[in-house]
C-alpha cells in the first residue's frame, strides 16, 4: 500500500481511538472502518500492539506538524510559553492520542518521533541559554519542562471539562519558567552561570572552531561545571 493509504488507515484508527477508546482499536475494527481486508492490515502492522505503535508515531507526526508552525521570535522565553500552550491545547483536543503518546503502558517505550519533540524543546532552550537567561543546563531544563508539561496535561485530561481549572496550565507554565529562566539581567553582570551557558550554546552552534576536538570537549565540560 502507498504511504497515503497507510496514513488514511491510521487516520481511521485515530478516529476510532478518540471516539471509543483503545479497547475498540483492533485490526478487525480498523480494517472494517477503512474498507480493507484484515489480512492487508495485518501485513502492514502485525497485531494490535503494532497498530497502536504506528498510531502513536502518527500522533507525534500530527503534534510536530503543529509545533513546526510556531515561528520563532526575538524573545525565546515568550516562544517557550507559546510552545507550552500549544502542547497543552493539543492534548486537550486529542486526549486519546495524547494518552497513547505519553501515557505509556510499558516502562521505557516511546515512539521514535518522540525524539524529534525532545529535539525541538532543546532548540528552544538553547536559544534561551544563548541570550544568557537560562539558570540550569539545557538538558536539566528539558527534563523539568517535560515532566511539568506532561503532568499538567494528563491531569487536565483526567478531569471532566467542567471541573478543569482554566488557570492551572498557565500557573504551572509560569512556575516552571520562573524556576529555569532568569529575569533579563543588567548588561554589566548577567551572572557566571548564565554566561557559561550562553558561551556553551555559542560553542555548540559555532561550527568550526580554532580548537582541537578534545579541547572543545574540555571547554564544554568546564562550562557545564560552571553552569551547575
Amino acid at each position: 500500500m502507498t504511504d497515503a493509504k497507510t496514513r488514511a488507515i491510521l487516520e481511521v484508527a485515530g478516529e476510532i481511538l478518540e471516539r471509543e477508546g483503545a479497547q475498540a482499536v483492533s485490526t478487525r475494527s480498523v480494517a472494517a472502518a477503512a474498507g480493507i481486508r484484515a489480512a492487508s492490515l495485518y501485513q502492514l502492522f502485525g497485531d494490535k500492539d503494532g497498530l497502536l505503535a504506528a498510531l502513536a508515531v502518527h500522533a507525534f507526526d500530527l503534534y510536530l506538524s503543529e509545533k513546526h508552525t510556531l515561528e520563532p521570535t526575538d524573545d525565546p522565553v515568550a516562544d517557550m510559553r507559546r510552545g507550552w500552550d500549544m502542547h497543552v491545547d493539543f492534548g486537550l483536543r486529542h486526549p486519546a492520542l495524547y494518552l497513547l503518546m505519553f501515557g505509556t503502558d510499558r516502562p521505557g517505550r516511546r515512539p521514535p518521533a518522540a525524539a524529534e519533540a525532545d529535539r525541538l524543546l532543546l532548540t528552544f532552550l538553547d536559544r534561551v541559554a544563548a541570550v544568557g537567561r537560562l539558570r540550569v543546563p539545557p538538558d536539566v531544563a528539558a527534563s523539568l519542562a517535560t515532566a511539568a508539561i506532561i503532568g499538567v496535561t494528563l491531569t487536565l485530561i483526567g478531569l471532566p471539562a467542567d471541573d478543569r481549572d482554566p488557570t492551572l496550565s498557565a500557573r504551572m507554565r509560569d512556575t516552571l519558567i520562573d524556576s529555569i529562566v532568569t529575569d533579563p539581567a543588567p548588561a554589566a553582570d548577567p551572572g557566571l552561570a548564565s554566561r557559561a551557558l550562553a558561551l556553551d550554546a555559542a560553542v555548540a552552534t559555532a561550527g568550526t572552531l580554532p580548537l582541537r576536538p578534545t579541547e572543545t570537549a574540555l571547554l564544554r565540560d568546564w562550562l557545564d561545571r560552571l553552569a551547575r
